[in-house]
């Protein structure tokens, strides 16, 4: 299991280098704009500094899940800390959500009451906010394919640049036109865009936590196959659970024919579930065809599937 842990660390400081620095771009630029907002009395530029903080915020609670996913197995938590990766999105995904709920509010208020704003101000700011977005977002936008917790900060950012592409957009219509109704307009479409991310961004979070069966990977495909293996008779206790989103575990007792060698089998069947279904650590327990208590046949013939990575 050492080339898993291996693996695992490696990954994770692949994922923290590039958050560190969309953290540090994240968090100057948030200052800047909320002394630019105060200067040109623009809500939009207030909100959207707001939304730049909340980025900072989840971009720190992605590095925090980072290195805590980093540490080893210990007495206490033999799978180690992988599923603070999943605690880390969960969390980004409920800023989102509140997020969201707080552009749709602030939109409401500026139907009523539109304020006025120094445009040109607005634009030059959106612009350097957008920019600073972009740049960011190429910066997650790889872990973001490997890692939930990256994936949520990821979000988090792409957001923020829509914001920026909002307050943009806000700007050149009310400079140009003094229609000031743009702005809630496009807020309100901005979070309209963001709550079904975040809803996903939560389901799959919450499946991993909830030891749920990971993604991609169909229970009745894993019983099928396994029962498909030379002298299996038949499959019971089967369990798939994500550890992380990229890291499969899962037990099953196989009932198998008389003379079938266990140890065989179980190499076998872990090569077959790796291969097949991505799962990289599985415990095999192999009982003769006249075994029918919970713990029979564990004395001889329980043991671990062959295991060369975690996905």
């Amino acid at each position: 299991m050492g080339h898993d842990h291996d693996h695992a660390s490696a990954a994770s400081i692949r994922h923290e280098k590039p958050l560190w620095w969309a953290l540090a771009l994240i968090a100057v630029f948030a200052v800047v704009e909320v002394a630019a907002a105060l200067a040109t009395n623009s809500l939009a530029l207030l909100s959207d500094a707001v939304h730049m903080a909340t980025d900072a915020f989840a971009l720190g609670v992605a590095l925090v899940a980072v290195r805590l996913g980093r540490r080893p197995p210990d007495a206490r938590r033999s799978f180690g800390y992988v599923r603070t990766e999943a605690m880390g999105a969960m969390l980004n995904g409920l800023l989102l959500f509140a997020l969201a709920a707080y552009i749709l509010w602030e939109s409401v208020h500026r139907f009523l009451a539109p304020p006025p704003v120094a445009s040109l101000g607005m634009l030059v700011v959106g612009i350097a906010g957008l920019l600073v977005n972009l740049v960011a977002m190429q910066l997650l936008k790889a872990g973001s394919e490997e890692s939930l917790n990256v994936k949520g900060a990821y979000l988090e950012v792409w957001a923020d640049m829509l914001g920026s592409v909002g307050v943009i957009v806000g700007a050149l219509v009310i400079h140009f036109t003094g229609w000031r109704l743009a702005d809630p307009i496009i807020a309100v479409a901005i979070g309209l865009w963001v709550l079904p991310r975040a809803w996903l961004l939560m389901r799959q979070a919450g499946n991993v936590l909830m030891m749920g069966v990971p993604d991609g990977i169909e229970l009745e495909q894993v019983r099928a196959a396994l029962a498909g293996l030379p002298g299996v008779s038949g499959v019971h206790d089967l369990h798939v659970w994500a550890l992380a989103s990229r890291q499969a575990a899962m037990t099953a007792h196989l009932v198998v024919d008389d003379g079938v060698d266990p140890h065989a089998l179980r190499h076998g069947a872990g090569e077959m579930l790796e291969h097949r279904f991505g799962i990289g650590h599985a415990t095999l327990q192999v009982e003769g065809a006249d075994c029918h208590g919970p713990d029979c046949g564990s004395g001889r013939t329980h043991g671990h599937a062959p295991a060369h990575r975690h996905h």
